[in-house]
């Protein structure tokens, strides 16, 4: 498959003197000269208690460069590159699997140097072509997503394809050959090899709401028991500008080589209410199971924002995960607040989980936004207490 991607990447360079292109002729080297850097430097003190491990923090500073080229003929290049520097000179655990103070809880925002982008992209009839390693996130990130919030992003080798040449209309697929996870690449659980298939597609004419299409086949090499084929559909209402609501279905069997034969279902029921500048969101989300051998997987999401912030469902347990969720977000003096519920139980089985309670408190001064989060789960029949805090500063140039 990976000789076929590049056959057919070749091929497509090969025509592209035969293809016309709209944009004025700037030279190569003028392309270069017209790309845009950013830097990036984000702060963070972490503070984890977790029962029944020693508690851990850490304090670090990630530092990101990025480029982004002019195009030249619809060719265009980005490069992005991230270092992350313990700054307390206090060794924390950063993976399941780190021999580094057992017993200690993880954070998992490990010291290194790290490409986190570099691609060539091509524009042109309404369609842009990558090839490298990008970043990729889908819909609300629920199934495929960046893991933005860690300090080491999770990011794409891919060649990938978006089109929004229909109107109303964006469809995407990506081919992946590995997936850069948050543990570093210096890890024994860092990246994945992977022969995955992504496909997405988007319509937002309808009145009422946009509708998205998808199927994520995922066939991970270096991991079987997370291959996966998700098939699923995701509706996005507003009824007015002050209600909204959105519900999903989506449907999960094994893929690739894993060697355990399952299908369960996910299901997404959720309420948007807007009045001034206060909003509320209820919500009901289910990773079924199937008879309690295995839960419904989703090992490319951005998790974090899902099921509470202290992290304790990362891995769907094999019971399945049933949350009922609400959420409180309001805007004052500057300050942004949100506050939510999540009451977790299992799908099989009549496993109270428990719950968790998160606040954070976000505020922009000049360049610099500065974030508070807290997050504590009260364990019933599931896992120990935990509970985590941060402070960050996040300032672009």
């Amino acid at each position: 498959m990976k000789k076929y991607v590049a056959y057919c990447l070749g091929t497509f360079v090969g025509s592209l003197t035969l293809t016309p292109y709209a944009l004025a002729n700037a030279s190569l080297t003028e392309a270069f000269q017209k790309g845009t850097t950013k830097i990036n430097f984000r702060l963070r003190y972490e503070d984890v208690s977790w029962d029944g491990l020693e508690d851990s923090d850490a304090f670090t500073l990630r530092s990101r460069l990025s480029y982004q080229s002019g195009a030249y003929q619809g060719f265009a290049f980005a490069a992005e590159f991230d270092d992350v520097r313990e700054l307390d000179d206090v060794d924390y655990r950063t993976a399941a699997n780190d021999p580094l103070n057992p017993g200690t809880a993880i954070i998992a925002d490990p010291e290194g140097t790290e490409v986190n982008q570099a691609f060539v992209s091509y524009d042109n009839f309404s369609t842009q072509f990558k090839y490298g390693r990008q970043r990729i996130t889908l819909d609300n990130q629920r199934f495929i997503g960046a893991v933005g919030w860690r300090q080491n992003e999770q990011t794409y080798d891919a060649f990938s394809i978006t089109n929004k040449g229909l109107p109303d209309t964006q469809l995407f697929y990506a081919y992946v050959t590995n997936v850069n996870r948050v543990f570093g690449e210096d890890n024994l659980i860092g990246d994945h090899d992977q022969e995955t298939h992504l496909l997405n597609a988007n319509y937002a004419g309808f009145g009422a709401g946009k509708l998205s299409l998808y199927a994520y086949l995922i066939d991970n090499l270096s991991a079987p028991a997370l291959a996966s084929d998700t098939y699923g559909a995701r509706w996005m209402g507003r009824i007015n500008n002050t209600f909204g609501y959105n519900l999903e279905y989506a449907t999960q069997s094994e893929g690739g080589d894993n060697p355990v034969t399952y299908s369960a279902d996910y299901m997404l029921a959720e309420g948007v209410v807007t009045l001034g500048k206060v909003t509320a969101t209820l919500g009901y989300e289910l990773l079924g199971s199937d008879d309690g051998v295995v839960g419904f997987a989703t090992p490319l999401a951005t998790l974090h924002a899902f099921q509470g912030w202290t992290d304790r469902f990362l891995d769907t347990p094999a019971n399945g995960i049933e949350d009922i969720y609400a959420t409180l977000a309001t805007n004052l003096a500057g300050v942004q607040l949100v506050v939510t519920y999540h009451e977790l139980a299992s799908d099989v089985n009549s496993v109270d989980y428990g719950s968790e309670w998160d606040f954070s408190a976000s505020k922009k001064w000049g360049p610099v936004m500065y974030t508070a989060k807290f997050a504590d789960y009260a364990a019933d029949d599931f896992g120990s207490d935990t509970t985590k805090f941060w402070l960050m500063a996040d300032i672009n140039f």
